[in-house]
């Protein structure tokens, strides 16, 4: 309230609002490593225009799904999985069963800056508002996790005891639990936290966030970000993501709300209006020309937020962590 400098009672109005139209809802993010799910996939794919909802349906289907999102030509989903080659027999049920072509995989461990943006479109949003600055963007995912070793060299991962256990499940079903119980999405922050549950946040394990569905969000004095960019590439040998991300912040103004950088691949998302924005001075540095300097082999999709569904909206309490994961910590 005292940012905005706007009067308590407006203040808590506009706040209710966004959340009863669907602007932005909370979740409570897991760090993947304590939950024994170290192994991070995003897949995106074009799914036959007669397979759509049978991909869709295997998507789901699979224990590691969080994330599933469905626009009208294409599908981006993420996965938490305990080993490295659960991703890669997903996809390859998805083309035996012939859902769609051979989809854009990008795997990579949490345990490091793999993933240093995770849908955070503060960013975007400051840019959109012309708001000077941002408070806390990026949020990424996972990282920061100290560790003696991978697990497949002997190496032990920090482990969750059966309280933690029990302590992540209730937060990440927090959300949820409320919704059933019809209380309103902006009561489901930390406040009045019991004490582990507190704890877990302070450790990182997990993080309490707000996230933008940005086909509901309506125009701010007509400038919208009504388009959605998912953007694939090899990384050239030279390439350094956080030189990427700096320039497409600062010579570009374009601020990712999606980053992942696997040894292979990356991958980007972002978002754009669909109409040019006007002129800027000083100019900003073209988007593409930015890319070609650091990546190879783009894709790139678009999408119109509008016709965008969540059909997993970060369901991370479909998570519980793996019993044989568990150990007193």
């Amino acid at each position: 309230m005292r940012t905005v400098d706007v009067p308590r009672s407006t203040y808590h109005a506009v706040r209710r609002r966004a959340y009863q139209e669907g602007w932005i809802r909370d979740r409570y993010v897991p760090h993947p490593v304590p939950l024994g799910r170290p192994v991070v996939s995003f897949l995106l794919a074009r799914p036959y225009a007669d397979r759509a909802e049978d991909l869709s349906k295997t998507i789901a289907e699979d224990e590691g799904a969080v994330v599933l999102w469905t626009g009208a030509q294409v599908s981006l989903s993420v996965f938490f999985h305990a080993k490295a080659t659960e991703p890669r027999r997903l996809v390859d049920q998805i083309e035996k069963a012939q859902l769609a072509p051979t989809p854009t995989l990008v795997t990579v461990r949490a345990e490091g800056p793999t993933i240093p943006v995770y849908f955070d479109f503060e960013g975007l949003w400051c840019h959109l508002a012309g708001i000077g600055g941002t408070q806390a963007y990026p949020h990424g995912l996972g990282g920061g996790m100290a560790t003696t070793g991978r697990e497949e060299d002997g190496g032990t991962l920090p482990r969750l005891s059966a309280h933690q256990r029990w302590a992540v499940g209730e937060l990440l079903r927090r959300p949820f639990v409320a919704g059933e119980r019809g209380r309103g999405g902006h009561l489901v922050g930390p406040l009045g936290l019991p004490f582990s549950q507190r704890r877990l946040i302070e450790r990182g394990w997990v993080t309490h966030r707000t996230i933008l569905e940005p086909g509901r969000v309506p125009p701010y004095q007509g400038r919208a970000a009504d388009q959605i960019v998912l953007i694939t590439g090899t990384p050239r040998p030279s390439a350094l993501p956080e030189t990427l991300f700096a320039v497409l912040g600062s010579d570009c103004r374009v601020f990712p709300f999606l980053f992942v950088t696997g040894s292979e691949r990356w991958m980007l998302g972002a978002l754009g209006g669909s109409n040019p924005p006007p002129a800027s001075n000083p100019p900003r540095r073209p988007v593409l020309a930015t890319l070609r300097e650091h990546l190879e082999g783009i894709e790139i999709v678009q999408e119109p937020a509008a016709s965008s569904a969540c059909l997993l909206d970060h369901r991370y309490d479909r998570l519980p962590p793996l019993k044989d994961h568990a150990a007193s910590a």
